[in-house]
């Protein structure tokens, strides 16, 4: 009887022997398999579906595979961002480097002693026209990077819509004057729209401008408004040189300027930034082009509750 005993407790002290080795084995094992996959989370390398089995230990693989998931697309987002920075870097670099170009030279013509005094006065006026033009695409990029970093905050309130174009209107009209465009606000209600006064009437501002500096002289611009149940349309019209079909979707990218547009001053900002600050307020823009014959920009706003 005893060596049955004895024999019994030998058995079973072999069975626990063999199933505490067996535990050690599978829990080395486990770590084993759970240090491959998080080597695998940081040398990149996607995780396969063979690698999750059914039970618990395939719970812990689709957390892992998840915060690879994560840690994978803040990597794709930083890479964007940073081929981001740099083709700001580059565009921004390409956008100063007319205006800067342009005062060396007329600094260096400034400095000859044998220059009459009607020359000195035209490259004073240049380099003046360089200057003015250099603080606006500087503040105007810096405007950019901190409506799209968010740092500026666009209050938008009930504001009379017709105040808002006459502003605009009064810092470019010096310039219609001077091409002789034909400019003209159509008669209509007034109204209170959701906006933020100074930005919007920056938008229209750089509308107006555009409209003016692709009008011939003596071509017309035209303000329209056209209340809907939503929104508000505030349409831009000039009689310029239009816009290519192709052209249409690309004009409001930033930085961008149109075939026909090389040889006029500008910067590829103005259109861009006004879809921003437009985007900033729940509103939009649009247009519509016939090459050779003119524009309609329609910028949207939305209607106040009443």
């Amino acid at each position: 009887m005893s060596e049955m005993m004895t024999a019994a407790a030998g058995f079973l002290l072999v069975l626990l022997c063999l199933s505490v080795g067996y535990g050690i084995y599978e829990r080395r094992k486990t770590y084993r398999r759970i240090d491959r996959l998080l080597d695998s989370v940081l040398n990149q390398e996607m995780i396969t579906s063979s690698d999750v089995q059914e039970g618990e230990f395939s719970a812990l693989v689709s957390k892992i595979m998840q915060i690879q998931n994560v840690l994978g697309a803040q990597v794709e987002r930083a890479d964007e961002e940073k081929a981001q920075v740099k083709q700001l870097v580059s565009d921004m670099s390409h956008q100063l480097k007319t205006p800067l170009a342009s005062l060396s030279v007329c600094a260096e013509l400034l400095s000859r002693d044998d220059l009459s005094r009607e020359r000195r006065r035209e490259f004073e006026e240049k380099m003046h026209r360089q200057i003015e033009r250099l603080t606006w695409i500087v503040d105007s990029l810096s405007r950019m990077v901190r409506l799209e970093q968010n740092i500026d905050r666009i209050e938008t309130d009930a504001l009379s819509i017709r105040q808002t174009l006459l502003d605009a209107v009064d810092t470019v009209y010096g310039k219609m004057e001077k091409k002789e465009i034909r400019f003209s606000l159509e008669p209509f209600e007034d109204i209170c729209l959701r906006h933020n006064r100074k930005w919007t009437a920056e938008v229209f501002a750089n509308l107006l401008e555009n409209a003016v500096k692709y009008t011939e002289k003596g071509g017309t611009v035209t303000i329209r408004v056209h209340p809907y149940e939503i929104y508000t349309e505030i349409q831009v019209i000039d009689s310029g040189m239009g816009i290519r079909p192709e052209e249409t979707t690309e004009i409001f990218r930033r930085f961008y300027r149109g075939k026909d547009a090389e040889m006029t001053e500008g910067s590829g900002i103005g259109l861009y930034l006004s879809s921003l600050i437009l985007e900033k307020e729940s509103g939009y823009i649009t247009v519509r082009s016939q090459y050779g014959k003119g524009s309609c920009f329609s910028v949207f706003l939305q209607n106040c509750k009443k």
